[in-house]
């Protein structure tokens, strides 16, 4: 008989969930509490309780080559970076494609998942469910947690007096055109926000802030094989304009103003979008399962929780991305290991000897890559584009600031 897995969320990440059940031989079944896949990419015009959300004119910060299925590539014509809206009819047509959609039980809500009262034989989990005012359980053999750790927006306690909301709760720029207005937060939320509204920034380190496009019109992703800081192609040219001003922290706020740390004050703010992230949380596990210790949780490689007496249940992409520096460690020497783990990651001169067909298939999909990324910005060939040299662009990048380093240490 086989083994019956509990998958929490019809994401992205469920869906794969799901996909790699059938592929094992188990026996999945998928708990959504909205009404169709997407998880996050699904947009809604109000707040849900409990759940992160987008705003109406998101994008990835992902490239279409480095956030796709891997036997799922989007069409060539597809823009590199897509649309909320692109996105989900991308995730939608793979479920669809794979037949994964009958696995997912819809508008279900799983209000808790406790451990079998057999587990430290079995190894099985209680699942508990809320659909049509009716509550049910299912006992699984594993669960995988696919919903997300976004849960809880996390607003400081000194909260301006007057009009202000987590950008959560942001959803298109129309309420705010023509009102002052202060960001708090310099994270790709904070960033899209300021361009569509705002004319303060907050921010209490800085970040650096970076095109998504790179030379010859290729994703920064793909050039450097990286997780970005943080990227908004507008955020630049405003503050050159005057458009949206950068201030440190705020250290008091009045009825209408807040004063920032150097002493200055923005004044008459009509409302404050706080851009501050969410406390991480898996409200239907207790405490002794997956513990949140100052906002972060203890999971081996971002995946399993390491005191567990029996390893059946999963946190799927839940990987942390604690700092900026940390965030530029290599993100493919993180998938790579991953992939090695479950045995998944591809020995391209074995596969030559034992499989000719799958590999040349691989190959293929490997080296035209690069076509597939400039095809939809390329409407006609004025010269041929090269092929983009990590090594190269990354003297680039620091040729700045050493030059800078050295005229510095001329005149010292």
């Amino acid at each position: 008989m086989s083994k019956r897995v509990g998958i929490i969320g019809a994401g992205v990440s469920g869906l794969a969930a799901i996909w790699c059940c059938l592929e094992e031989g188990l026996e999945p079944t998928c708990f959504e509490r909205n009404n169709d896949v997407g998880g996050l990419w699904k947009f809604s015009d109000h707040t849900e309780e409990g759940r992160a959300s987008i705003y109406q004119s998101e994008f990835t910060n992902s490239s279409k080559e480095m956030m796709c299925f891997p036997d799922f590539p989007y069409p060539d014509d597809y823009p590199n970076y897509r649309h909320h809206g692109n996105l989900q009819e991308y995730i939608k047509t793979f479920g669809q494609k794979k037949d994964l959609l009958r696995y997912i039980q819809f508008e279900t809500l799983v209000s808790s998942i406790k451990k079998c009262p057999s587990f430290l034989v079995t190894g099985q989990w209680v699942v508990v469910i809320e659909k049509d005012g009716k509550q049910g359980s299912t006992i699984f053999d594993a669960v995988m947690i696919c919903s997300g750790h976004h849960i809880y927006p996390n607003l400081p306690t000194d909260s301006f007096p007057g009009n202000y909301l987590h950008s959560q709760d942001y959803k298109d720029l129309e309420a705010f055109k023509g009102k002052r207005v202060l960001v708090m937060g310099l994270g790709n939320s904070g960033c899209d926000t300021a361009v569509s509204s705002a004319v303060i920034i907050s921010t209490r380190s800085g970040s650096w802030v970076m095109s998504r496009v790179w030379d010859d019109g290729y994703p920064w992703d793909m050039v450097f094989l990286r997780k970005e800081p943080v990227f908004n192609d507008e955020l630049p040219s405003r503050i050159l304009c005057g458009t949206v001003s950068i201030k440190p922290s705020v250290k008091a706020f009045t009825e209408t103003s807040a004063v920032f740390e150097d002493g200055t004050m923005f004044e008459a703010i009509k409302s404050i979008i706080f851009a501050t992230g969410y406390d991480y949380s898996y409200p239907f596990l207790d405490e002794t399962i997956i513990k949140s210790r100052n906002n972060e949780v203890t999971l081996f490689k971002g995946i399993f929780p390491p005191l567990m007496e029996k390893p059946t249940l999963a946190v799927i992409d839940s990987y942390t991305l604690p700092t900026t520096n940390e965030m530029m460690a290599d993100y493919i020497t993180y998938m790579d290991e991953l992939g090695s783990f479950i045995g998944a990651k591809p020995n391209i001169p074995w596969l030559f000897l034992t499989d000719p067909h799958l590999w040349d298939g691989a190959r293929n999909a490997i080296l035209t890559q690069w076509n597939r990324t400039v095809k939809p910005t390329r409407k006609r060939v004025v010269s041929e584009a090269q092929r983009p040299h990590p090594f190269y662009n990354l003297l680039k990048m620091l040729s700045f600031p050493l030059l800078l380093l050295a005229v510095t240490l001329t005149f010292y």
